[in-house]
């Protein structure tokens, strides 16, 4: 059986772009699906279910923001590398891309090899963080996600189950920012009704029960996992 490397959602609305990209990948033997804007992207990563999504950012309909956003929202993308593809050479368009989930940015005109590399070490490291039990350390502080504990100093600190998603969620980055409202949609999902005052509860106990300086608040915006 012909084993592939990979999944790859190619999303950009010029169909040269797309077409030269899907040739250069496809002869690396990636499986590609492509889609013209967001709306588009996010049907077909449902349905094709890709290791690697690579997302222009200027797009009609939706553009790349707002389709990250909205991807980032939904627990079967946590895992899913998302690549901006971009003409905008922008510290601060980057900085907010990668604030709201992206893993890496490529420049556009494309460099086929530079391409081809650069996806290849990205799921080469989701992949390998995927083998091994999934624990992270911080120090003398570890949140093991395969058995659902979160330890200091070797002592398990005993978590309830949405703190330790939240937990873990702000850690999977750190000293990313997430939002609010990012954080309800993926800790505590669309169907469920909470309050804005649920998250800062829950950051409270996290910070009283661990007992050291771990999450920053970023007012009006969010919180970012960042030890001292």
């Amino acid at each position: 059986m012909e084993v592939f490397p990979g999944k790859i959602l190619i999303v950009d609305d010029e169909p040269d772009i797309v077409e030269f990209i899907s040739y250069n990948l496809k002869s690396k033997g990636y499986l590609i699906s492509t889609a013209r804007d967001g709306v588009e992207a996010v049907r077909k990563a449902r349905d094709f279910r890709p290791d690697l999504i690579l997302l222009d950012i200027m797009m009609p309909n939706k553009d790349g923001i707002e389709t990250i956003k909205e991807l980032r929202s939904m627990h079967e993308f946590d895992e899913t590398v998302i690549i901006f593809l971009t003409a905008i050479n922008d510290e601060k368009v980057e900085i907010e891309g990668l604030k709201i989930g992206a893993d890496d940015f490529i420049s556009k005109p494309i460099k086929p090899e530079l391409l081809a590399t650069r996806i290849g070490s990205a799921l080469r490291r989701f992949r390998k963080d995927d083998e091994v039990e999934q624990k992270q350390n911080f120090g003398d502080l570890e949140i093991n996600k395969t058995k659902f504990t979160v330890s200091y100093k070797q002592d398990e600190i005993l978590l309830a189950k949405k703190e330790f998603e939240l937990l873990s969620l702000l850690a999977s980055k750190p000293g990313r920012v997430f939002l609010r409202n990012e954080i309800l949609q993926r800790v505590w999902g669309t169907d469920v009704i909470v309050g804005d005052r649920t998250i800062d509860v829950h950051i409270r106990k996290i910070r009283q029960k661990v007992g050291i300086d771990l999450i920053t608040t970023v007012k009006g915006v969010g919180y970012k996992f960042e030890m001292a």
